[in-house]
C-alpha cells in the first residue's frame, strides 16, 4: 500500500482521510474490535478526520472489560486465602467485582502481586514451594501462548503449587454473535492485528461470506487504522465482502504456527460468559483435562454466586457498539478512573477510559 512506509506521517494520514472522503457515497457503520485501536482512534482524533457519514463504534476488544464478574469474584476469593499468592497483570487488580477488587484485598493483607508475564508467576511458585500460586490469566488469543507456556513449563518442572485461573476469550465467535444479533448495526470490521499475528485470519473468511461484511485486519498506528477504514469502505462501496490484510508487515494468513500448536496442546474451545454481553458458545479457552491439575477452578472449588451489573453501567451496550461511553448517565460523574463502576473505565484498553482520558465528555448521542 502506498502509505505503508509512512505510517507515522501526519501528511499521509490527511491524504488517507481525503481519499476516504472521495470514495464514500453512503453512510456506513464500522467497528474496531481492539481496545488498543479504540485508544488510538480517540487520542488521535481519527473519527474527526472522517466524513460525517462514517460512524466508528467500539467493540468488545478489551479483555479486562469482558471478564465476567463471577470470575473476578473467584479471583478475589482465592486472593483472600492465606495459603494463596494471587498474581495477575496490573489492570486486573483494579477491576471491580461484585463488592470489592483485588487491590482492596491486597490492602487488607492478601498476598496479591502484579507480574508482567505468567512465567513470572511460575518463578514465584518455584521460590515459594509452601504456598499455592495462582495466575489470573485473561486476554484474547494474543496472550494465550504465554499462558499455555506457563502451564507447560509448570508441567515440565512438576510444580504442584502453580495453577491458572483462566478467562480467555476468542474474537471470531464474538464477531459471529454480534452479527447474528437483531440489534446489530455494524457493516464492516477492523480486526485486531495482534490477535491475527498469532491466529492468522482464516477463521474470518466464512464470517465475511456468511454475513456479507468486509473484515480488514488492521494495525495500531493512526495511519494503519485510516488505511484499514479506507480498505473497508472501498469494499462496502463496491459491494465486496472479503477479508483483507492491512497489517501485512506482521500478520500472515496462517498466523504463528508454533504459537497455535502450543495453544492447542494446552487449551480447547469452551463456552464463555462475556461481561455485559452474556454467554457465547465456544468463545473461550478451557484448560484440557490432561492438564487439569493446573486449573485453579478445579484445584480450588469455590461457589461463586451469579451477580448483576450496576444498573448505572451501560458497558454491555458500549461493548456491542450500540452506544458511546459519553451516552452513559454515570460517565465522568459517578464513574471515573478513580472510582469506576464498570470495567471499561478501569482498563487501559477500555473505551470509557479512553473517552475520559482524552476529554470526550460530550453527552450528545452520536
Amino acid at each position: 500500500m502506498k502509505y505503508l512506509d509512512e505510517f507515522r506521517d501526519e501528511a499521509a494520514a490527511r491524504a488517507l482521510s481525503q481519499e476516504i472522503r472521495n470514495v464514500t457515497t453512503r453512510a456506513w457503520i464500522l467497528m474496531e474490535i481492539c481496545g488498543g485501536q479504540t485508544h488510538t482512534i480517540v487520542k488521535s482524533g481519527i473519527d474527526e478526520l472522517l466524513p460525517s457519514s462514517i460512524t466508528l463504534v467500539h467493540g468488545p476488544g478489551c479483555p479486562v472489560c469482558v471478564t465476567p464478574l463471577e470470575k473476578i469474584d473467584r479471583a478475589i476469593a482465592l486472593a483472600s486465602r492465606p495459603d494463596v499468592i494471587l498474581t495477575s497483570f496490573g489492570d486486573m487488580l483494579r477491576v471491580p467485582g461484585s463488592s470489592t477488587d483485588l487491590l482492596s484485598v491486597k490492602a487488607g493483607g492478601g498476598d496479591v502481586r502484579m507480574v508482567y508475564s505468567p512465567l513470572d508467576a511460575v518463578k514465584i511458585a518455584r521460590n515459594n514451594p509452601s504456598r499455592q500460586v495462582v495466575f489470573f490469566g485473561v486476554g484474547f488469543e494474543t496472550t494465550a501462548p504465554a499462558n499455555a507456556m506457563a502451564i507447560w513449563q509448570a508441567h515440565q518442572l512438576k510444580l504442584d503449587n502453580f495453577s491458572l485461573l483462566c478467562s480467555h476469550v476468542l474474537v471470531p465467535p464474538a464477531i459471529d454473535a454480534l452479527l447474528a444479533s437483531r440489534t446489530n448495526r455494524v457493516q464492516g470490521f477492523l480486526a485486531a492485528g495482534h490477535v491475527c499475528t498469532v491466529m492468522g485470519y482464516e477463521e474470518y473468511i466464512p464470517l465475511a461470506a456468511k454475513y456479507r461484511v468486509p473484515i480488514v485486519v488492521t494495525g495500531f498506528e493512526p495511519v494503519d487504522i485510516l488505511q484499514g477504514i479506507l480498505m473497508t469502505v472501498k469494499q462496502l462501496e463496491t459491494g465486496r465482502f472479503e477479508v483483507e490484510n492491512q497489517y501485512s508487515r506482521s500478520v500472515r494468513r496462517e498466523g504463528n504456527i508454533h504459537a497455535r500448536n502450543l495453544i492447542d496442546r494446552i487449551f480447547e474451545p469452551g463456552d464463555q460468559k462475556w461481561r455485559g454481553i452474556g454467554l457465547i458458545p465456544k468463545s473461550g479457552y478451557a484448560i484440557r483435562s490432561e492438564f487439569s491439575t493446573f486449573n485453579a477452578e478445579k484445584r480450588f472449588p469455590i461457589d461463586v454466586a451469579e451477580v448483576q451489573e450496576s444498573p448505572l453501567c451501560i458497558a454491555g451496550e458500549v461493548l456491542q457498539g450500540l452506544k458511546k461511553p459519553h451516552e452513559c448517565s454515570a460517565f465522568g460523574t459517578q464513574c471515573t478512573p478513580e472510582s469506576p463502576i464498570g470495567a471499561p473505565m478501569v482498563s487501559s484498553e477500555g473505551a470509557c477510559a479512553a473517552y475520559f482520558l482524552y476529554g470526550r465528555m460530550n453527552r450528545a448521542p452520536t
